[in-house]
């Protein structure tokens, strides 16, 4: 038996998501038209031996969590919930504290994966990779190369390339290490809680030398990378499993227009039902376009490529729309110019506007380049990044409604 976690964070996180995740928890943002998390669901859900997905986080429990985890649990035919932290335990500590729950029934193994990454994931790969490398105490990371200078901003891994094992674990390092990444996604047999537990035995023991009264919260913070990966490398207990297909992660809005596009492009073999075709009546698309089928789209509209129709959305005559995600209830007037931007919820561009930001794609010379989570500022001065408009819906049960709406696909 399997089971998966998804550490989906909370809502002091995400702050380059903003001002989209003000709105809407950052897990739920639809990419590709449906809410980020599902991609991950999606992907646990095909293994035959998935029994269970727990989604461990310190949002308050609301109803558009509780109204997603509804309808995903109808949709794929699998046990789906959501344990609260009480605090930011870190990649570690969530999943230490909840160890009761994960390890109910007796999973031989269990993945975890970040929220916030989009990829193809490569699930069975992975363990098949853990039965013919290691033994069944060994765990396994999904890597994937980048080049050196952004290898910096990620963990990474150096590893013994006959055996695959990880040698040596460095998250963010200063200077070149490896350009082997982390991608935030972990393969795990249930003796990982044995690691975590001594380090949080060594932090008890450290905050009572500290004396320090939020003790029994500051030991329970466990980072998996710097605190179990580094110590676990070098072991016989820690492999890396390195893949070849698409992987970025969705810490900016920018990222989420890039990571639409890799999902959109992956729809031809998983969905090609959600791609829009050219039909008589319809708007003109150009490449991988999704249509939620509550828009109202005007004929002569030229959508794509590279964009996402949420629902309900009106799109008037000669509009133009490229590289951009549309949500929820927004309308674009005639002849509005849409490109490289988010145009939020209930937001209406008029006539003959146009919204244009600037991308912020890898360098698509650069076979291992990875998308810059970059900050707003950089050296004094604004980054050029997307457009987004925010939120003009001024009743939440109207969010409410969309969440609805959007599972209907």
């Amino acid at each position: 038996m399997l089971k998966a976690v998804i550490l989906i964070g909370g809502p002091q996180k995400g702050t380059r998501f903003r001002p989209l995740s003000f709105e809407v928890p950052k897990p739920l943002f639809p990419v590709a038209g449906v809410p980020m998390l599902q991609h991950h669901i999606e992907a646990c859900s095909k293994l035959p031996n998935m029994k269970e997905i727990l989604l461990i986080g310190f949002y308050q429990p609301n109803e558009e969590i509780n109204r997603f985890l509804s309808c995903a649990q109808q949709d794929f035919k699998i046990s789906i919930r959501y344990l609260q932290e009480y605090a930011a335990l870190g990649t570690g500590g969530g999943i230490y504290h909840f160890r009761d729950q994960i390890l109910s029934g007796s999973p031989e193994a269990f993945f975890v994966m970040n929220a916030d990454v989009c990829s193809e994931f490569p699930l069975p790969e992975m363990l098949d990779f853990q039965k013919e490398h290691g033994d069944a105490y060994s765990f396994v990371i999904l890597g994937t190369t980048a080049n050196r200078k952004q290898s910096l901003n990620y963990g990474c891994i150096v590893e013994n390339e006959q055996t695959d094992e990880v040698l040596h674990y460095v998250e963010k390092p200063s200077t070149f290490v490896s350009d082997i990444i982390n991608c935030g996604i972990y393969l795990f047999t249930p003796e990982i809680f044995q690691h975590i537990g001594t380090v949080f035995q060594k932090n008890q023991q450290d905050m009572l030398l500290e004396e320090q009264s939020n003790g029994w919260h500051r030991a329970e913070v466990i980072r998996l990378e710097q605190d179990i990966f580094t110590a676990l490398a070098g072991q016989g207990k820690l492999y890396v499993y390195k893949t070849d297909r698409f992987w970025s992660q969705i810490k900016s809005a920018g990222s989420a227009i890039y990571a639409s596009r890799l999902y959109l492009n992956q729809y031809h073999t998983t969905h090609p039902e959600r791609l829009a075709t050219n039909r008589e009546g319809g708007p003109k698309t150009r490449g991988n376009v999704y249509i939620h089928p509550t828009a109202n789209i005007d004929p002569t509209a030229v959508l794509g490529p590279n964009v996402s129709i949420g629902t309900g959305v009106t799109i008037g005559a000669g509009v133009r729309v490229r590289e951009s995600i549309i949500l929820h209830g927004a309308t674009l007037q005639d002849h509005s110019c849409v490109l490289n931007s988010i145009v939020g919820w209930g937001s209406t561009i008029g006539k003959w506007a146009r919204v244009e930001g600037t991308p912020s794609d890898p360098n698509p010379n650069d076979p291992y380049a990875k998308i810059d989570s970059e900050t707003l500022f950089r050296d004094g001065k604004l980054t050029p990044s997307i457009t987004i408009l925010g939120n003009f819906i001024e009743h939440h049960h109207e969010y409410i409604m969309y969440l609805k709406v959007i599972h209907l696909m």
